[in-house]
């Protein structure tokens, strides 16, 4: 389907309703249509499509071409427009107001050094503890601390959130610089004390979707894309000292790896640096 007056869409045109296997209409039903909608036109705006400035194809058109109803529309572009990519004007149209890739300012770090540098200068915003609950440590990551410390923040940028953390501190650990955990970053003050030995930092990147309390938090819309950052750090007793979960705004991180091209910096005397290993996945 080629809307007049626009560009052409990628992908093979469409007439009536499109038609379905068993199997994705079972996994589509699993995603709100309006998020399948607005993640195609996402993906239109970063492969440059429309430009910024040029105005994308009508409600109806896009009604006609993803066969949902005009609300279902409506819903998808609201949530891009949350993002900062679109903007409605009445009698006008709906209109490219950013790149995709001009708001992803944040990369996510994929070493130790890299994430220490990039947060040292943070200042978290502290949140009511709430409901603590027991830290979740998988297989592999650690034998759990006698007891710990929940910690709640945001992460801005200016005056905008864009990082929800939840920290499980061993208690034992807090304790040592309690007035330090609750004005910087967790993993920075961690990182800084001398008399801890940090035996391995892992961390998950997997790509979700905000509940009702992150979209309330972050400023964003239910469901909208978020990057969930899970940090899992051992002592040399293999204590887990540190869990943390992070959602960032799916709209500002990118994820950045040098694949090949350059060399890694070795330690001094051959010791070996904790890393994060990055595993990406969608959950």
């Amino acid at each position: 389907m080629r809307p007049t007056g626009h560009r052409p869409t990628t992908g093979r045109p469409t007439t009536g309703r499109p038609k379905r296997s068993a199997a994705t209409s079972d996994a589509d039903s699993r995603v709100p249509r309006y998020l399948q909608v607005a993640s195609v036109l996402r993906r239109r705006l970063r492969d440059g499509v429309w430009s910024v400035g040029e105005k994308i194809a009508t409600l109806e058109e896009l009604e006609r071409e993803f066969d949902v109803a005009r609300v279902t529309v409506r819903q998808a572009i609201e949530l891009l427009q949350s993002e900062g990519l679109v903007e409605s004007q009445q009698g006008r149209g709906t209109f490219v107001t950013n790149t995709v890739d001009h708001r992803r300012w944040l990369a996510l770090a994929t070493d130790w050094e890299s994430l220490i540098a990039g947060i040292r200068e943070n200042v978290p915003y502290p949140l009511p503890a709430g409901l603590a609950g027991t830290p979740r440590i998988e297989p592999g990551e650690g034998r759990p601390a006698a007891a710990y410390r929940f910690l709640r923040s945001l992460q801005k940028r200016g005056d905008e959130p864009f990082g929800y953390a939840r920290v499980h501190l061993a208690r034992d650990v807090f304790r040592r610089a309690p007035k330090q955990f609750t004005s910087r970053a967790a993993l920075v003050v961690l990182a800084e004390m001398k008399d801890i030995e940090i035996a391995r930092a892992h961390q998950t990147l997997t790509i979700g979707t905000a509940d009702i309390e992150t979209a309330k938090l972050l400023g964003i819309g239910l469901s909208a894309p978020t990057a969930e950052a899970r940090c899992v750090v051992t002592d040399a007793d293999g204590v887990a000292i540190y869990v943390g979960e992070i959602s960032y705004r799916g709209d500002c991180v990118s994820l950045d790896i040098e694949l090949r091209g350059k060399v890694a910096a070795k330690t001094s005397r051959g010791a070996t640096r904790p890393r994060l290993a990055g595993t990406a996945r969608r959950r």
